[in-house]
């Protein structure tokens, strides 16, 4: 699964639909790749993906640790985040992409969101085909939750963002 993956990434589109389990990596891979950017990758950060990978597929802490070490991988071997968004973007309906969106902000958030971070997220919403008015929206609903700046655990990388982004690819 992972290797099938890592071509997609790194190859031409393919043709042949999606999987869950792409997308899923690819968002998990988008939020490491986030996490990476201000060239650091803190425990907190590390924390918060894992809750935000625990809450929206409904994965045990194990499951939510191997989602995020495959996505390490695959973001470590790709080459642009343009793959990452495109299989999210290919598998995650607009109205659900604002959720995305939110998600990556409360990662960015936790331990800070620096001018890497803040510049990346502009670029994925646009990849994504998010407003700029609708991710201003989205932070701001990630950052009201409690897992604004400095938040340094996963509890709060949860909460609404369920209700109003949906399930994104699961």
């Amino acid at each position: 699964m992972l290797q099938d993956l890592l071509r997609r990434l790194a190859g031409p589109p393919a043709r042949d639909p999606l999987g869950a389990d792409d997308a899923r990596t690819a968002m998990a891979a988008l939020m490491v790749r986030l996490a990476r950017s201000d060239d650091g990758y803190s425990e907190a950060e590390q924390r918060r993906i894992d809750a935000m990978l625990m809450e929206r597929y409904r994965v045990d802490a194990a499951g939510a640790a191997r989602i995020r070490a495959e996505a390490e991988i695959a973001e470590a071997g790709a080459q642009d985040t343009v793959r990452f968004t495109r299989l999210i973007k290919a598998a995650v309906p607009y109205e659900e992409r604002t959720g995305v969106v939110e998600a990556l902000w409360r990662v960015a958030a936790a331990d800070g969101i620096n001018a890497d971070e803040h510049g990346l997220m502009r670029l994925v919403a646009n990849l994504l085909g998010v407003s700029d008015v609708d991710s201003g929206l989205a932070r701001q609903r990630a950052l009201g939750d409690g897992a604004g700046a400095g938040a340094s655990d996963g509890a709060t990388a949860g909460g609404s963002g369920a209700r109003r982004g949906g399930p994104w690819g699961r």
